[in-house]
C-alpha cells in the first residue's frame, strides 16, 4: 500500500481554435453590418435582437480568454488578476 501517493488527473479543455474564433469574429462583423442597416429601416426590436447576438458572441470570445488564464495559472498564483482572488492562498 502506498501512503501519501496521490494521482491528480487534470482535464483541460482547449481554448477556442483559431478557425472557431475567426468564424465568430466574422459573424460579429456581419451582424454589426446588419445592425447598421437595421438601425435605419427596421423596428427597434430587430436592432435589439441583433445587438444581443453581437454581445453574446463577444462574451464567448472574452470568457474563453479568461478561462484560459484561470486554467493556466500556477497554484497559489494571482497572475494577471492581482488581488481578485483575495489575500488568502
Amino acid at each position: 500500500m502506498l501512503m501519501g501517493l496521490s494521482i491528480v488527473i487534470v482535464r483541460r479543455q482547449m481554448a477556442l481554435s483559431n478557425s472557431v474564433e475567426d468564424s465568430l469574429k466574422e459573424a460579429e462583423r456581419s451582424l454589426r453590418n446588419a445592425l447598421a442597416f437595421a438601425a435605419r429601416q427596421e423596428r427597434p426590436m430587430v436592432c435589439s435582437v441583433i445587438a444581443d447576438m453581437i454581445q453574446k458572441i463577444d462574451t464567448v470570445i472574452q470568457t474563453d480568454s479568461i478561462l484560459d488564464k484561470l486554467e493556466s495559472r500556477e497554484p497559489g498564483s494571482r497572475g494577471d488578476f492581482g488581488s481578485f482572488f483575495g489575500d488568502e492562498m
